[in-house]
Parts: C-alpha cells; sequence; structure tokens
C-alpha cells in the first residue's frame, strides 16, 4: 500500500493478547490504536474487535447454558465501540469474539457451548487444530479462496441466529456460519484467526489469511481520506 496515508485503526482485546493483530495491521502499514476496554476514537479509519472470552449471554436473552464467566466490562466497552464506529459508517472487523459481538450486538444470538463432538475440533488446549469451510458465491472469502478450503479453529460457541442486516458468507462442514458479512455498512467477521494464518504467523495447512486484512486496510483507507 505505498504512498497511502496512515489510517489508524482502534482496536479492543484483552490486555497484553492483541499483539498478533497488531502485528497483522502493521505488516500492511496500518497503525493500531490498542487497548482494553478503549472509549470510542472516531478518528480512526476502522474498528477492530479482536479475539477473547464468552459474551454475558443475558445480553442475547439467554440464561447461561454452558458459557464462561464473562467479563462484563469487556461486553459493555465493545458493544459501545461497536455502536460507535456502526453509526459512524466505518469499517468493522470481527474476529472470533468478535464475530459474536457483532451478531449480539445486532440482535442475534449464540450458540453457547458446541456439542463434544464438534468442539473437540474447535477448542484445542495445546494450539489450534484446522478444518474445512465453504464460502458463498460471491463473497469476500470466495473471491479470494475459492469455494473450500482449510481454516484454524479456538472457539466453543458459535453464531446461531444471525443479526439484523448480516447475512453469513462461509459454513463449517456441520453448517455453522464461519465469516459474516454485510457489505453495505463495511462489516466483516469471520469465527477463524486469521491474524495466526498471515504474515510471520503462516502456515502450510490452512490459507494465507494476508488478503482479509488487506482488504479491509483498503476501506480503513477509504474511510479515513
Amino acid at each position: 500500500m505505498s504512498g497511502e496515508i496512515t489510517v489508524c485503526l482502534q482496536m479492543s482485546g484483552a490486555a497484553g493478547q492483541m499483539d498478533n493483530y497488531c502485528d497483522a495491521i502493521r505488516a500492511l502499514g496500518g497503525e493500531p490504536r490498542a487497548g482494553y476496554c478503549p472509549a470510542p476514537d472516531l478518528s480512526c479509519g476502522g474498528l477492530v474487535l479482536c479475539g477473547g472470552g464468552d459474551i454475558e449471554s443475558t445480553l442475547f436473552g439467554q440464561e447461561n447454558r454452558g458459557s464462561n464467566p464473562p467479563d462484563r466490562g469487556r461486553d459493555r466497552a465493545e458493544l459501545e465501540l461497536f455502536r460507535a464506529f456502526y453509526e459512524a459508517g466505518k469499517p468493522i472487523l470481527g474476529i472470533c469474539r468478535g464475530m459474536q459481538l457483532i451478531n449480539v450486538a445486532l440482535g442475534g444470538t449464540l450458540i453457547q457451548d458446541l456439542p463434544p463432538d464438534q468442539r473437540a475440533r474447535h477448542n484445542w488446549a495445546e494450539g489450534d487444530l484446522t478444518h474445512s469451510v465453504r464460502a458463498r458465491p460471491g463473497s469476500l472469502l470466495h473471491d479470494l479462496y475459492g469455494p473450500s478450503f482449510q481454516v484454524n479453529s479456538a472457539h466453543h460457541q458459535a453464531v446461531d441466529q444471525l443479526g439484523e442486516g448480516l447475512r453469513a458468507a462461509a459454513w463449517s462442514e456441520e453448517g455453522l456460519p464461519e465469516a459474516l458479512e454485510w457489505n453495505e455498512r463495511q462489516i466483516m467477521a469471520f469465527q477463524f484467526h486469521p491474524e495466526r494464518m498471515s504474515f510471520g504467523r503462516r502456515r502450510p495447512d490452512t490459507i494465507d489469511a494476508e488478503g482479509i486484512f488487506r482488504v479491509f486496510l483498503e476501506l480503513c483507507w477509504g474511510s479515513g481520506r
């Protein structure tokens, strides 16, 4: 992206766990402005909602059905961040928990604890496993990687009913949403972790997810002009 202006990207995540995300943004010339529960800063060109723990189940109208203890302060802060950037029409990228947060913010629900036969592949204490996903024709992922490809896995929850305006863009082998899009609002979200499949963390058994960050940064460059 030689010659482009610098765009700060506001990022919210658990303290000390945002290095991979920041490295991916910097690799393409962006400047992350990261923090734990930051207040919205709309001088930034876009918002990145990172991975992390489970969202308070009452925020999507359910009792606890297998969720881990929530970080209510982070939940509140990230919902406020989402609303601010959404209302400003700025690009938003959600990853893992971030995808789930976007879905909840728009009125959707979550599967709080995947069944054991699915959870074994999606949440492995010693590191990411991989699995195949299929992409919807015309989606960003289909354009970048084709109809079917391998991604990483590190989660025990999943999107259930979609929030208003969102459209599923990819599915796991079990039919669970692996990506959401709302192109008109410049929202993209992924259940897998592209920051652990790109740049210095590329791996031979999955896609190179650099393209995801490149497309997002291009949107942010446009919004920051």
